[in-house]
């Protein structure tokens, strides 16, 4: 069922003034729709299906009501957050550290694989109130004796259908079952199979299911379907695309990794600076292809949907479909990724003739009716250019003590690249990636090389 709510303010909810002011600092203003429907139910400690895309405002609205009954004293697992990938992941650990910036000694520990177990080991000995991870790393904890949820009262399935279609439904339900049968289970998913349906069945209590209609992409995204006569044309009308609009930032979708990886060489062959994201990639590599595509060293992005799950892009200029999806839920979670925060987006699917009852599937779907359009007539005046930012990789982060201040001060000081010349500065473990403006690159990997940071030098490389 849906539960109609007038409540629209942050200040409208059972909170604390602190809470309600640290919201207002970081910008939440007014509640989002998924906001205002399930938090007050989660409140009350309802079981919730939450159907919501990525971008929504999802994160908020299971971590007010985790934060609002954690026990700060007691230094046990409370609230258990399983995402498909390591990036949600990091993305839902740091979101949640900034809304419980009001209180204080509040431990959140993220558990993923593709980094070392032994570290992850010693900070769940230190103890931790809230745990966000991948269900395989979270599995290998709850195997090795490390992971205690004896105490948990909440647990999360955050984009629950990518998990599924990743093969995470044996882990997932192993998990829960570690869990008290009392907690509350709050589930959210862009897309609701029947994959969902079972696991809410069997671990939820009289779920409240909330759907929130996505009608940004009617009134915000432009779409339209090109004819392509056969598979083996879609190569040239990619570039027809391309040429078409001057982007900086465009995402474009592929059914399979191999169709990533053809369309990756084709592009870059013709000038293009373009990365790849797909599953089975090293961590370390997922790591670097997200950094440069966010921070403007890479205009291009070619992804799978499943590997695109997490890849969270404000100003995104553009999403072409070099294959058109079975699944009519997965077209809508594509097209989402433009046209936020009620900008202008443009969304480009090349179909062939194989692929037209696809078309048709998606606009059923959608309850739209799209016309075909003719990719002979697009005009197509711009040529591949550089993108406007280069990425420095530094060989040492977190562990090592670096800050985001100590590279930058190394860059600007002593008349040093002005300021405004450093884009987005991402800090790991044992790396930092820092964006630099094409025409200084060179003088910033100088800068780094000769000056000390931390009282040592660091190893550095464009990427």
């Amino acid at each position: 069922m849906t539960t109609p709510l007038n409540t629209q303010d942050f200040s409208s909810l059972n909170l604390p003034q602190a809470a309600i002011d640290n919201l207002d600092s970081l910008g939440y203003k007014a509640m989002t729709a998924i906001q205002e429907k399930s938090i007050p139910l989660a409140f009350k400690g309802h079981d919730l299906i939450a159907k919501a895309k990525t971008g929504s405002g999802k994160t908020a609205a299971f971590s007010l009501p985790i934060l609002n009954k954690l026990n700060i004293r007691f230094f046990g697992v409370q609230a258990l957050i399983l995402c498909p990938t390591r990036e949600l992941s990091s993305q839902v650990a740091k979101e949640i550290r900034r809304l419980a910036r009001y209180q204080q000694n509040i431990k959140v520990v993220t558990l993923c694989g593709g980094q070392p177990i032994g570290p992850q080991i010693g900070s769940l000995e230190h103890g931790a109130h809230i745990v966000v991870g991948t269900p395989g790393r979270i599995s290998d904890h709850i195997n090795k004796g490390t992971l205690d949820l004896n105490s948990v009262n909440t647990v999360v399935l955050d984009e629950a259908d990518r998990m599924l279609d990743m093969g995470f439904v044996d882990e997932i339900t192993n998990i829960i079952s570690f869990t008290p049968y009392d907690r509350q289970m709050l589930l959210f998913s862009a897309t609701y199979p029947e994959g969902i349906q079972a696991l809410s069945k069997e671990f939820q209590h009289e779920p409240t299911t909330i759907t929130i209609k996505d009608e940004q992409s009617k009134s915000t995204i432009t779409q339209r379907f090109y004819d392509v006569p056969k598979m083996k044309d879609k190569d040239e009308a990619l570039l027809t695309l391309l040429g078409s609009k001057a982007a900086e930032s465009t995402v474009i979708f592929c059914n399979t990794k191999i169709a990533c990886y053809d369309v990756l060489e084709f592009l870059r062959e013709r000038g293009y600076h373009a990365l790849a994201l797909v599953g089975e990639m090293e961590q370390r590599e997922r790591d670097q292809v997200l950094v440069r595509f966010s921070n403007k060293s890479a205009s291009i992005l070619i992804a799978t949907d499943v590997a695109s799950r997490g890849l969270d892009i404000d100003d995104l200029d553009l999403v072409i479909s070099y294959d058109v999806t079975r699944d009519p839920e997965v077209h809508v979670h594509r097209i989402g990724r433009t046209g936020r925060a009620g900008k202008e987006g443009l969304a480009l699917s090349l179909m062939a003739a194989s692929e037209v009852k696809k078309m048709f599937a998606i606009n059923d779907y959608m309850n739209t009716k799209y016309d075909t359009s003719d990719i002979s007539k697009v005009k197509s005046p711009y040529e591949p250019k550089k993108p406007n930012m280069v990425t420095l990789c530094i060989d040492g982060g977190k562990k090592s003590k670096l800050r985001p201040g100590d590279i930058l001060g190394a860059l600007t000081a002593d008349g040093g690249i002005p300021g405004s010349d450093v884009g987005k500065i991402n800090m790991f473990p044992n790396q930092a990636y820092v964006a630099i403006a094409r025409p200084s690159a060179r003088i910033a990997l100088k800068l780094i090389q000769e000056k000390n940071m931390k009282g040592r030098r660091f190893r550095v490389r464009r990427l």
